[in-house]
């Protein structure tokens, strides 16, 4: 499982993993219940790859967040996203120290954790999550 191939659906709940094809779109499998079904172009799907958290300074990937959220917790499963506004506010305050409050809502906050914790329920390797390398090759 590699976090280019996980995903996210708007309107419907938990991640998916992406595992073929099709000709009208992509074949999906639930995280939660394992049941596949096709995404079309009609649905609105964020891959956690490509998701980033607003910061004061610059924008930080996700995969970074869930490296640290999983090196602060041991590979543990974190707090609950159905925990007080506060108490996930303060938690990402620890994980996160700089991101912008203003762009980064209580339900983004949520979000992210509840992707971690659901990861992390299937044994996700976060340790695995690499940093994108950015290679300017230079042609002499």
């Amino acid at each position: 499982m590699d976090l280019k191939k996980i995903v996210a659906v708007s309107g419907r709940p938990g991640l998916y993993e992406i595992k073929a094809q099709s000709k009208g779109g992509i074949i999906v499998e639930s995280l939660l219940d394992g049941k596949r079904f096709p995404i079309t172009v009609t649905h609105n799907v964020s891959v956690l790859n490509d998701i980033a958290i607003y910061t004061y300074e610059e924008e930080v990937p996700l995969r970074e967040i869930f490296k640290t959220i999983f090196e602060k917790e041991d590979g543990k499963i974190s707090v609950t996203h159905k925990s007080s506004n506060k108490e996930l506010t303060s938690f990402f305050s620890e994980i996160l120290p700089n991101y912008d409050a203003e762009r980064v809502y209580a339900s983004n906050i949520k979000k992210v954790v509840q992707w971690y914790n659901l990861l992390a329920d299937k044994n996700f390797d976060f340790s695995a999550v690499v940093e994108e390398e950015t290679e300017e090759t230079v042609e002499a």
